[in-house]
């Protein structure tokens, strides 16, 4: 396994709410990162449908993977925005994210969040952010 990978899953399994959900980092490298989350009833809402908090956060997560994956490990999440297309149902959620930009000390990247039902995806989600460095650059790196 990459050692990119190896990294990414084991700072998603010290965040409990990722494993709450049952998020896993299914392919991590410099500039693109893939998040797999499985549809479970707990995940829902009212309607049957996963609740937007559910896909707000796979996105929140996956633009913050893939802006540390070219500034370091040491980032949050600055802004993001996120459009919800169609209501999620089905057997599990893909975030894949990319980066549109990297300074120094932020990126600006974008995610879109697919469901997939019957081994068919399905986009569900559009998400843009900014993922900023903390600390100094130096502190980042250290």
């Amino acid at each position: 396994m990459d050692d990119l990978l190896q990294l990414g899953k084991q700072a998603l399994a010290s965040q409990p709410f990722s494993v709450l959900v049952g998020a896993e980092l299914t392919g991590y490298s410099s500039g693109w990162v893939e998040l797999t989350i499985p549809i479970t009833p707990k995940l829902k809402q009212q309607h049957g449908f996963v609740h937007g908090g559910v896909i707000s956060y796979a996105a929140d997560n996956a633009l913050t993977f893939v802006g540390g994956s070219v500034l370091g490990p040491a980032v949050v999440t600055s802004e993001y925005k996120i459009n919800y297309l169609k209501p999620a149902k089905g057997m599990a959620l893909i975030a894949r994210a990319t980066v549109i930009y990297s300074g120094k000390t932020q990126a600006v990247c974008r995610c879109d969040v697919f469901v997939v039902d019957e081994g068919k995806e399905s986009l569900c989600a559009v998400s843009q952010g900014t993922i900023a460095r903390i600390g100094q650059p130096s502190e980042a790196q250290a």
